[in-house]
Formats: C-alpha cells, sequence, structure tokens
C-alpha cells in the first residue's frame, strides 16, 4: 500500500482530505473575501444615481433653453416666461424665492452628478498617462467621446456654478432688461459663450453615452443603432448650440441698445386690450 502511494507522484504537503460525513473547513480569509464581495453592488447603485441625475439635468437643459429663447419672440414672452416661474400665476404677484428653491434643487442635483462622475477621473498622473496609452491603443471614437465629456463636466463645475449662483442669489433680476443688462454690461458673456459650447456638448455626449450603456433604442442591429444614436446626438447638438448662439446674440443686441439705461427693469404697461412694450 506504501509502495502504491509513493509511486502515484503526489506532494507531501497535500492537506488532509476531511473525513467521510464531515464538511470541509473553509479558511477564515475565505470568508472575508466572501463578504467584500457582497459588498459589491454600491459602484452600481452609484452609476444608476449617476444616470438619474444625469439624465435629470439634461432634461432641464433642454427646457431651461426653450425657455430663455422666447426672448426672439419677443420682450414681452421672455417676460411672461419668467414671471410665470416666479409663480405670479398661484400667490398673486411674483415670488421670486420660488425660482431660488428650484435653482436650489437643480444646483443640489449638479454638485450630486459632478460628484459622483469624479469617481471615474484619474485620480493621479499615473493614472492619467495609463488612460491616455490605452486611449491610444484602442482608437475607439467613443472612449475619445468620454474623454471630451469629461473635460467639458470639468470646465462646467465652474462655469455653470457661477451661473447657478447668480440665479439663486438674484432670482428677481430675470427679465428682458435684467438679463441682458447682466450679459453686456455685467460682461457676463464671455462666460455664457464658453457655458453654451460646454453644456451642449456635455449634454449630447451624455445622452448619447447613457442610450448606449442603459439599451435605450436597441435594435437588432448594434452597429446600426449606434450609427442612429450618433446622428441623433450631432442634430441634438447643432440645434441647440445654433439656437443657443442666437439667442445670446439676441440678448448682447438688446443689452447694447439698453446700455445708456442699465439697471432698469423692464415692465411692459397695458392700455386698455393693447400691451405697450417699454
Amino acid at each position: 500500500m506504501t509502495g502504491s502511494i509513493e509511486q502515484t507522484g503526489l506532494p507531501a504537503d497535500i492537506p488532509d482530505l476531511p473525513a467521510p460525513g464531515r464538511a470541509a473547513a473553509i479558511p477564515v480569509s475565505a470568508t472575508r473575501a466572501g463578504a467584500r464581495l457582497r459588498k459589491s453592488r454600491w459602484p452600481a447603485r452609484l452609476d444608476l444615481l449617476q444616470s438619474v441625475s444625469g439624465l435629470f439635468l439634461a432634461l432641464f437643459l433642454v427646457a431651461h433653453m426653450f425657455f430663455v429663447s422666447s426672448i426672439l419672440i419677443s420682450k414681452d414672452a421672455f417676460h411672461t416666461v419668467a414671471r410665470f416661474f416666479e409663480a405670479a400665476w398661484l400667490f398673486g404677484k411674483p415670488q421670486p424665492w420660488v425660482v431660488s428653491v428650484v435653482v436650489g434643487v437643480v444646483f443640489t442635483v449638479f454638485v450630486l452628478h459632478a460628484w459622483l462622475a469624479m469617481r471615474k477621473f484619474p485620480a493621479s498622473f499615473r493614472q492619467y498617462r495609463v488612460f491616455s496609452e490605452h486611449k491610444a491603443q484602442l482608437r475607439h471614437s467613443d472612449t475619445g467621446l468620454w474623454w471630451i465629456q469629461l473635460w467639458t463636466g470639468f470646465a462646467l463645475f465652474f462655469l455653470g456654478s457661477v451661473h447657478l449662483y447668480g440665479m439663486l442669489t438674484q432670482p428677481e433680476l430675470i427679465g428682458p432688461y435684467e438679463s441682458a443688462d447682466r450679459i453686456w454690461t455685467g460682461t457676463m458673456w464671455p462666460l455664457y459663450l464658453l457655458l453654451l459650447f460646454a453644456v451642449e456638448i456635455h449634454g449630447s455626449l451624455g445622452l448619447y453615452r447613457l442610450a448606449l450603456k442603459w439599451g435605450a433604442f436597441e435594435g437588432r442591429d448594434p452597429v446600426h443603432t449606434r450609427r442612429r444614436l450618433r446622428v441623433a446626438k450631432t442634430c441634438f447638438s447643432v440645434f441647440f448650440l445654433g439656437l443657443g448662439l442666437v439667442t445670446l446674440l439676441a440678448y448682447v443686441q438688446l443689452g447694447i441698445a439698453h446700455a445708456d439705461q442699465a439697471g432698469q427693469r423692464y415692465a411692459p404697461s397695458v392700455v386698455g386690450n393693447v400691451a405697450v412694450r417699454n
């Protein structure tokens, strides 16, 4: 018997097998490792929260662009929109604090989304080099788009914060003359120009990557679906960049024309049933 065992060539340090009817003892280290693996759901939950907050901000961006572009219709149209969000229809007169509450909620979601996104930023120069080499080797267009989204998001954290803080603390200064004076006389137009490009590019890339990540509009042919989503992303960017530039130009022109009376608020008067515009 001993000779047959020696001829098998089994190493001498093999642990003893458990006796029949006895369960094998599980090492403590393996138990702790399993516990750590069971705690790994949080990254997925944070990813979901990042996606939801990003979708909320993108939808708010679309609505916001249409609201501010009402200046292209008339000064009265934008004045009406501004007073609507001050809940004049509910309280009988404009309440700017309502705008502050809405902006406060958006600002909170904005900061939360930025914090969640920063988890995926290269945290050191070494990580940056690794990602750069990885991107160069892959040469995948979507990896390049993620890199653009990272830098536009970084810029938005500063540009967007300035804009949101102004709306949070001075909600009563939202109106045709008030906004135009802030943009031109207050020399905020360079910031708004940079903000426009950063937010529209970041938003369109975010919606594109959300659709890919969660399988929205997924068809039978993934390549065809990706191509359609890219076309939709490009159309979204071109449309809202064009609308934003035209709207910003309208505010600049109004600000130039109103520069001699900067600080005067817009107050349309009504004579009979005819609105007289200032």
